[in-house]
């Protein structure tokens, strides 16, 4: 009787033996295959840490590199302000504009460079201007400077308006500041633009006319006859370009000719001061000019920077580190 249960009892045993030497070879697939996709999910999200922290290397170093840049130009601003020779408070001098004030005081002793106070006739107040007494036997009544771009640019139609910045540095003089020294009895006034390349080449545009219209007119520029090595941007190559006779525009405030939109570089544009980096200027469907464009010397190199196309070079346009506009009587009713 024992014996016919043991050999009862050897053919399950064998195949429970079977069975669990499958059940084994089936866990260890299973963990093998555990094992696989962990390491493969491990891996992926090791992966995706690294890109991550490698995006976040190369965004601090970014903003690193745009601080350093940034510390670089106060360094070089705080030492021109320490070295440059202007006398940075006004000259007590009412004269009614800078080449008033070379022909007055001038004549009595040496004026030299630096801020005085002016009162145009028909403006209601006086108010400070940087004078060159040195450019060209002086007078100049500086409206516009650019220079490292410390000071935006980005500015709504009221800064434009009533003016921004620093005189010592960079600045916009104002439209109603410029619009009251342009328009008084008997007087008419010349533009010199002057242009400085990012390598150090020096270019310029003279207008022997230059005056403004009233808030009411939106400040519509006219220039007179052109003259320079850097060609007459103002005007451009064809009619669609030249910027004379036409409105000052602002983001917030669009005179530019666009209606409904102009097109750019086979790109649709609504606005040229948008498309400007929210800038103002006398554009006509954008043109080839803005001097008050984004400062491309700060390393940002936007394609709507500060720019006057007709200054090329190898037939592209030159890339502009620093600009002035200047303007002085071309004549003045105290000497005729």
């Amino acid at each position: 009787d024992i014996s016919k249960q043991k050999e009862q009892c050897l053919v399950p045993c064998d195949v429970q033996a079977k069975i669990l030497r499958g059940e084994k070879h089936y866990m260890c697939r299973n963990l093998q295959n555990s094992l696989v996709e962990y390491a493969r999910s491990t891996k992926k999200m090791l992966r995706n840490m690294m890109d991550d922290q490698q995006s976040s290397l190369d965004y601090l170093s970014n903003q690193v590199n745009e601080l350093m840049n940034r510390l670089l130009l106060l360094n070089a601003e705080v030492l021109r302000k320490h070295l440059d020779p202007l006398p940075y408070k006004a000259v007590q001098s009412h004269g009614l504009d800078c080449t008033d004030i070379k022909d007055t005081v001038g004549s009595v002793s040496k004026t030299p460079t630096g801020l005085y106070i002016i009162h145009p006739e028909g403006s209601n107040y006086p108010f400070e201007v940087l004078c060159d007494m040195d450019f060209q036997g002086g007078g100049w009544t500086v409206v516009q400077k650019r220079t490292d771009g410390i000071i935006p640019f980005q500015r709504t139609w009221s800064e434009y308006l009533d003016g921004f910045g620093d005189l010592s540095g960079e600045f916009w003089l104002g439209l109603k500041k410029i619009f009251h020294i342009v328009n008084q009895k008997a007087t008419s006034f010349s533009l010199y633009v002057d242009l400085e390349s990012e390598n150090d080449k020096h270019a310029y545009a003279s207008y022997d006319g230059f005056w403004i219209e009233d808030e009411a007119c939106s400040f519509k520029i006219h220039l007179g006859r052109y003259s320079g090595n850097a060609g007459d941007a103002f005007r451009g190559y064809r009619k669609e370009d030249n910027q004379n006779s036409m409105p000052f525009s602002t983001f917030d405030v669009d005179n530019d000719g666009c209606r409904p939109m102009c097109t750019i570089k086979e790109q649709p544009v609504k606005s040229c001061s948008n498309f400007s980096d929210n800038t103002g200027w006398w554009f006509n469907q954008c043109g080839l000019a803005n001097l008050n464009g984004d400062h491309r010397y700060t390393g940002r190199f936007l394609a709507t920077g500060i720019h006057w196309d007709t200054w090329t070079m190898n037939n592209k346009p030159v890339k502009i580190k620093s600009v002035s506009m200047k303007i002085r009587r071309t004549y003045n009713p105290y000497f005729h």
